[in-house]
């Protein structure tokens, strides 16, 4: 039960400040005990130093496995403050019970990452995974395997560069509206480009956002594929 109430504190949709703490540890007691006749689970004395190294590990297993997959909404995050900048609304920040201080389209893509993420059955497979993970990481082994945490190392680079493939499209167009800003201003001297360029980028941003809703949506169903399959990877070894 500590490996997966520490899944289900930090792993994306069910780790949510809005998801009641007693939702989370009523699931985390269902989960357990629909699981716990297929798992084997070692003799152990409640009161040793054993048992708290063994608590130890279990919470650090589970934590792990729920923060493979906020890479996923760190990368989210990160695209909506890149091109939040690239579209000079980097002011307009929300505050998020979840993730802090973020700009309001960091919160619009992390809507939409978590909306795939439940059309992609994601829920179901991270129970599925943490099931599978007692198999391959028994409660009686003694530490972490490296794999597992080498895994989540090399895996947390793609934390920016999810970012950036979800972004380029945007920052792509609204890189070649400033080139003809540039232009005019070089064509037109007299024309005061600060008072036309800057309100022009947040509608340009806008449409360009509808424009590549198609490419970016592919970006981020193949980044929470990529992190369901590294995930396997870690457990599995």
């Amino acid at each position: 039960m500590i490996r997966i109430s520490a899944f289900f504190l930090t792993a994306p949709f069910f780790g949510a400040s809005a998801v009641n703490l007693r939702v989370k540890i009523a699931l985390a007691v269902a989960v357990t005990w629909l699981i716990l006749p297929m798992v084997e689970t070692p003799s152990v004395d409640p009161f040793s130093f054993n048992a708290v190294g063994l608590i130890a590990k279990e919470g650090a297993i589970g934590m792990l496995m729920g923060l493979f997959l906020q890479i996923v909404l760190a990368a989210l995050i990160s695209a909506g403050q890149i091109v939040a900048g690239g579209m000079g609304l980097s002011m307009a920040n929300m505050i998020d019970p979840n993730m802090g201080n973020i700009p309001t389209l960091s919160q619009f893509f992390l809507i939409v990452g978590l909306l795939l993420f439940m059309s992609l059955g994601g829920h179901l497979i991270l129970i599925s995974m943490v099931t599978t993970s007692f198999e391959t990481l028994p409660i009686a082994t003694a530490a972490l395997s490296m794999v597992f945490i080498q895994g989540f190392i090399s895996w947390s680079a793609h934390m920016f560069l999810g970012a950036i493939a979800i972004a380029f499209p945007i920052i792509f167009g609204l890189l070649l509206v400033n080139t003809s800003l540039g232009i005019v201003s070089r064509a037109a001297p007299s024309l005061n480009v600060f008072a036309v360029g800057f309100p022009a980028l947040i509608p340009a941003g806008l449409i360009m956002l509808i424009l590549t809703m198609v490419i970016w949506f592919e970006q981020v169903e193949n980044l929470w594929f990529l992190g369901f399959d590294t995930l396997r990877q870690a457990i599995l070894g």
